[in-house]
């Protein structure tokens, strides 16, 4: 028996349709400008996706409000479609998910040629919602995000430089992906502000929809 010098954190764990047990998460890889549209808006040309990550404790999940986090004023939503890898190193889920972004940060770290984990990797920058197991339902099927009911972000899962499997792919030739890896693949066009108490609810069709409210800190 292990004897600690404090105990250790829970799990971090997302919930399953239809079942009572828990997917343990284990690190969160993320893929930026997938979709070529959202790569326009952000200023970049179509180019070849690429990851960053966020840690596991990021993931916030069974509706819980994430708090609006410190050093930033420009607080963005991106929806994506979240992939779950299982034991047999393949995907073996699917939710929806929203990637939190401190904007005004990532930026001030784009012009100085530094790293983007405080403008990513924050406490609570990955709401989740419910895994669904087995095959994704639709792969064409649409993606949008509405902030207190105004619909803001639209589009199509096709629309993905890089289909699902073809991230799987590319992520195994960096690190080894294993159980309880989630991937984000990236977000359609139309990101925008966040405000404490704004409303959000995020949709892909067939899976469980994500909803949660912005709460001040």
């Amino acid at each position: 028996m292990t004897d600690w010098l404090f105990s250790p954190a829970l799990t971090p764990s997302l919930p399953i349709q239809g079942r009572s047990d828990r997917f343990p998460v284990r690190r969160i890889l993320c893929v930026g400008q997938n979709y070529a549209a959202h790569a326009h808006e952000m200023g970049h040309a179509r180019a070849e996706p690429f990851f960053f990550s966020k840690p596991a404790d990021a993931v916030v999940a069974d509706g819980a409000a994430p708090s609006y986090p410190s050093a930033t004023t420009n607080l963005h939503h991106e929806v994506e479609l979240v992939c779950a890898v299982g034991v047999d190193g393949g995907i073996v889920g699917w939710a929806v998910g929203c990637d939190l972004t401190r904007r005004d940060l990532q930026a001030e770290a784009k012009e100085a040629g530094r790293p983007w984990d405080a403008a990513k990797g924050f406490d609570q920058s990955a709401p989740c919602g419910a895994l669904t197991l087995g095959a994704l339902p639709d792969a064409a099927a649409p993606i949008s995000l509405a902030v207190n009911g105004d619909v803001r972000q639209t589009g199509r899962l096709d629309d993905m430089v890089w289909n699902p499997e073809e991230i799987l792919l590319k992520a195994r030739t960096l690190w080894d992906v294993r159980p309880g890896d989630l991937i984000f693949t990236g977000t359609p066009e139309g990101v925008g502000p966040l405000r404490p108490g704004d409303r959000v609810e995020a949709t892909i069709r067939g899976l469980q929809p994500l909803t949660f409210t912005v709460r001040s800190r």
